[in-house]
């Protein structure tokens, strides 16, 4: 072992598919001193036994272009190695046993379309064309990729592996990583020991790469880090050999839970059962390696029974191999990318969730640029690790969560899917209160919020469906009371952070594109940007004194936004502390909103004391209370901000005195509704790291007259060329559509973008929709005089465009 060096620029720990992507674009962008060590052989944790489909449709644009990546490396990979990778582009069928199935993959084949994936509906004559072996009797539709293919997992990393050690990267195998020395929020280097035991060291390190996969949890606490997985026991059959069994497309039939894999003359078939087994709650054996896991043919005989009637020459065929292995799965279903929050050189890529064969190349090769530019490449929002919150890590939370998360892969993805386990962990001090009056709740990010309010005698559950679904009119009346009287709503989950110190205001200044030079009392809506004038965060700013300020951000993008302000505190004097449980937030919004609050306290809620986009303090019934004057619905409002010990007494005062005035209490769906038809962005979607300030229509957020702030030259570069894309929003001529996001943009007959966010607009009678189009050059004008469509499920559908809020677009509502 005395090829292991003292020191290296970075430790990669992990020698599966994803940790050999990430050694191999590491050393590809010119980096020395890389070493990776796996624990007992490269490829023996999961990937050995990973079924190998590679399909290269994913969620969102940028999950779909590391697909896509992943796709071409692989195809490249063996003339550049001489590793054979067995991939081969046979191509992906997918069938729908149900109507609700087929308009999720219809709408999956739009959205294709707009991501520039080559795709085609195909009728049941064709899929038995392709597929004679299938019986189609109730197939309702299908969708075939022609470029979807399927590798060999195991050669694909040894491929991966031998380009990095061509180009001067270190790949040990048998060494095993057993503890890390640290410094602050730094990792400083590695004990490692040898397999047998005969050899212990250190390497010092610049940065350290958690690839552990299913080990990834433990690596991550090793680290001081927080890395949220489980593994799950995941199941597939490979037939003996089939007379006649020649090349077929992948073929996945979601309503059945099962996916089939020609495989060099017989037939694998695998299966994502709804209700999984998670895996070595006390910790996986130290002997692991190339393991399989007890056989369990009772639960896997269900799946066995469906696939013998789906492909009757099954039922024919003698099984050869009934296989079970371990595979990590994440909370929500999405791989963990990135620097960890906890510290600041310790990077993550692990939790894949049953997809890593495909997703390995464009993950690795986004890392690593990442790693080397200090910034994500793109939006990687979807899979950033500082999107789980530290009590993800519990392990029963996540013992509870993985046995729901590996059934999600082929369930139906239906908008507004809730998930059904692990719940209840974060509750906001009015949550009986609203479970009381009839709240039908969601989750975000652990939260439990109030998504809409069932009425008297209706059931208090999600019927899903991609149409209207059993919500629609509540959340219609919700929306209405907003619009026209008066509604009160629960916001205490979204983040609060405290930023303090003497430097407080010069930090902000910096952190902020608007001006933090402003009056105690005064609220600014702003955007933390990156050096690219990217959007890394979409905040409100209050100045509550001279030194403090408080940041309000998403519920779910708290530590992120936490986060990105700590690792720029450089020199300056403040403390940035997260005070999200310390008060309950209630906002009451309407054009009768100023009426009810007067009923409640005695203070002065008129344009001259209390202007929109200022605080003040104030009694509420027999408490305190701080009164926040903005919006995010588009109507008059405050955001109230209350002493969490004072919560429930607040808000009984108000729906006691809101009684006589039709006060309604109203959902997340509600806000999102009005939201859309205000224009109002929703970052994450409509605005991230890779849309420009400007761009996102959001130049009037950014001041760039005051000293130097991140991103202030990216910022006034595209103000000095105008806007390269223009965030348009949608109105769809046909009032019973819906939209959700991702249908394809089309103007003047050609794709030019997707819809970011969607919802129904119920005061403007249709589904809305934003979006981005491609603009340089052009006028404003120039844009409004094209005809737009919107793809929904493969029907384009007219559109009307506006650049400008449809409703009320002089925001003369919220300053009454």
């Amino acid at each position: 072992m005395s090829t292991l060096p003292k020191k290296a620029r970075v430790v990669i720990v992990g020698g599966g598919v994803i940790g050999c992507s990430v050694a191999y674009h590491l050393t590809k962008q010119g980096w020395e001193d890389v070493v990776l060590l796996e624990r007992k052989q490269l490829t023996s944790g999961t990937t050995w036994h990973a079924a190998g489909l590679i399909a290269q449709l994913r969620a969102t644009a940028n999950m779909t272009k590391l697909a896509k990546y992943s796709q071409e490396l692989y195809g490249a990979l063996e003339e550049e190695t001489g590793v054979a990778t067995g991939f081969k582009r046979c191509g992906s069928i997918t069938v729908a046993l149900t109507e609700e199935r087929k308009e999720e993959i219809y709408r999956q084949a739009a959205m294709a379309r707009a991501f520039g994936v080559e795709v085609e509906e195909i009728s049941n004559e064709r899929v038995a064309e392709m597929y004679p072996h299938l019986n189609i009797e109730d197939v309702k539709g299908a969708v075939y990729l022609p470029k979807d293919g399927q590798g060999d997992p195991a050669n694909i990393a040894l491929a991966l592996a031998k380009g990095a050690r061509q180009r001067g990267g270190l790949v040990k195998e048998r060494i095993k990583v057993t503890g890390m020395t640290k410094d602050g929020r730094k990792v400083t280097g590695v004990d490692w020991v040898s397999d047998d035991g005969s050899e212990s060291g250190h390497i010092e390190c610049d940065m350290v790469v958690n690839c552990a996969g299913m080990w990834g949890h433990e690596v991550g606490k090793m680290s001081g880090t927080n890395v949220p997985l489980h593994a799950c026991e995941h199941f597939y059959i490979v037939t003996e050999a089939i007379d006649g069994l020649t090349q077929l497309p992948v073929l996945r039939v979601p309503d059945e839970c099962a996916y089939y894999k020609e495989d060099a003359g017989k037939m694998l078939l695998g299966a994502f059962e709804p209700t999984s087994k998670p895996w070595a709650m006390d910790g996986i054996p130290d002997t692991f390696e190339f393991d399989q896991l007890p056989e369990d043919f009772d639960h896997f005989e269900p799946i066995l029974e469906n696939a013998c009637n789906r492909m009757p020459m099954l039922a024919e065929a003698g099984i050869h191999t009934f296989f079970n292995g371990p595979e990590s799965f994440t909370p929500d279903d999405a791989y963990h990318l990135g620097l960890a929050p906890e510290m600041d050189n310790v990077w993550v890529a692990a939790g894949f969730n049953s997809i890593g064969i495909q997703s390995a190349g464009g993950a690795g090769m986004a890392l690593a640029q990442w790693m080397e530019a200090g910034e994500k490449p793109f939006d990687l929002g979807d899979v950033d690790i500082s999107r789980m919150h530290p009590f993800q890590g519990n392990k029963q939370y996540l013992f509870e969560r993985s046995k729901e998360t590996l059934g999600l892969l082929y369930a139906d993805h239906f908008p507004y899917r809730q998930k059904a386990t692990a719940r209840g962990v974060r509750r906001t001090p009015f949550h009986h209160h609203l479970l009381e009056q009839g709240a039908v709740m969601g989750e975000l990010g652990g939260w439990e919020r109030a998504n809409w309010f069932a009425n008297e005698g209706q059931a208090r559950e999600y019927q899903y469906s991609w149409k209207r679904q059993n919500w629609f009119e509540n959340s219609a009346a919700e929306h209405k009371a907003v619009r026209e009287n008066v509604g009160m709503y629960d916001m205490s989950s979204f983040g609060k952070i405290r930023v303090e110190g003497r430097d407080a205001e010069a930090f902000l200044n910096y952190v902020c594109g608007a001006n933090m030079s402003v009056p105690t009392g005064k609220i600014v809506y702003t955007q933390f940007l990156n050096s690219r004038a990217g959007i890394e965060a979409d905040v409100t700013v209050t100045r509550l004194s001279e030194t403090v300020y408080l940041v309000v951000t998403p519920a779910i993008t708290r530590l992120a936004d936490q986060t990105w302000m700590r690792r720029h505190v450089g020199d300056f004097n403040v403390v940035v502390t997260d005070v999200t449980a310390g008060e309950a937030v209630l906002a009451v919004m309407g054009p009768n909103a100023r009426d009810l609050l007067a009923k409640v306290s005695p203070n002065d809620f008129s344009n001259d004391t209390n202007p929109f986009g200022t605080a003040q303090e104030i009694e509420l019934g027999m408490g305190l209370a701080r009164a926040h004057r903005v919006t995010y619905v588009g109507e008059l409002g405050w955001e109230l901000y209350v002493p969490a010990e004072m919560a429930g007494h607040a808000f009984e005062t108000l729906h006691e005195a809101g009684q006589d005035m039709g006060l309604k209490l109203c959902g997340m769906h509600m806000m999102d509704s009005c939201r859309i038809e205000k224009g109002f962005r929703h970052f994450g979607h409509d605005i991230t790291c890779e849309d420009n300030v400007i761009d996102a229509g959001l130049g009037f957020a950014v001041k760039a007259d005051k000293p130097d702030f991140i991103g202030k030259s990216a910022v006034m570069e595209r103000k000095e060329t105008g806007p390269k894309m223009r965030m348009v929003q949608f109105r769809l001529s046909d009032p019973e559509l819906l939209l959700y996001h991702n249908e394809p943009i089309i103007r003047d007959g050609e794709i030019v973008g997707y819809i970011s966010s969607g919802n129904y607009g119920h005061t403007l009678g249709a589904a809305i929709g934003m979006g981005y189009v491609p603009c340089e050059g052009e006028k404003p004008a120039d844009v409004l005089a094209s005809t737009y469509e919107i793809d929904v499920m493969g029907t384009r559908v007219k559109a009307e465009a506006s650049l400008k809020p449809m409703y009320d677009p002089k925001s003369e509502r919220v300053k009454v």
